[in-house]
């Protein structure tokens, strides 16, 4: 199971701008590309991974969540890929894996408006399997691994991975594109405006550049 401390599930802290200062274009690269790489490991593991959404997810916190199998929200819990509102691109799974959750309009829909969800709508698209209270979350987590754990794992790991070849068929050539695209955008004068107006607290002014 993940779940965060505090009042966010996860956090790289990229969404400040004061943050994203401290980073070269290289550097926000790297942890775009060390992101894919847990993110990736995490959805390989042959057991069954719940995310227990205790607060905000948001940019590569919700794409965390994504590479579970399995979410559960708190009431309070929320989730959006706000980047497209800087000129920026969900470079750590979102657009390949949010799809096949929601339905292609509904993914495009999320990502290029970058709005919040809140926990009732994560629910009702399936996002989450379940909302409760904040004091209960963590309970009703363990207790579904649990049942998960009494079936056998033989059967678990293999339905897993049926499950996700299905739906994963054409996750390579998805994964590379995003990879491509997302590199190509951390060098875009769009990107650079985003984050400024972001620090300066106006609207962007983008380019398609």
């Amino acid at each position: 199971m993940l779940t965060g401390a505090g009042s966010e599930f996860f956090s790289m802290g990229i969404l400040s701008p004061v943050v994203r200062a401290r980073y070269g274009k290289e550097q926000v690269l790297e942890l775009v590309r060390t992101a894919n790489r847990v993110y990736d490991a995490l959805e390989a593991l042959p057991q069954i991974v719940i995310a227990a959404l205790n607060g905000a997810a948001r940019a590569g916190a919700a794409e965390l969540s994504l590479a579970c199998d399995i979410r559960l929200a708190a009431a309070h819990a929320t989730f959006a890929l706000p980047e497209a509102l800087w000129g920026g691109f969900p470079g750590a799974g979102g657009p390949v894996r949010l799809p096949a959750l929601v339905g292609r309009a509904r993914a495009l829909e999320i990502i290029c408006t970058g709005r919040e969800l809140g926990a009732a709508e994560l629910e009702r698209l399936g996002l989450v399997l379940g909302v409760y209270p904040a004091d209960r979350l963590m309970l009703e987590a363990r207790a579904l691994a649990q049942r998960i754990a009494a079936s056998g794992p033989l059967a678990t790991r293999g339905a897993k991975r049926i499950v996700g070849t299905r739906l994963y068929a054409g996750f390579g050539e998805a994964r590379a594109l995003s990879d491509t695209l997302r590199y190509a955008f951390e060098r875009s004068q769009d990107v650079d405006e985003g984050a400024a107006a972001h620090r300066e607290g106006r609207t962007p002014r983008f380019t398609g550049r």
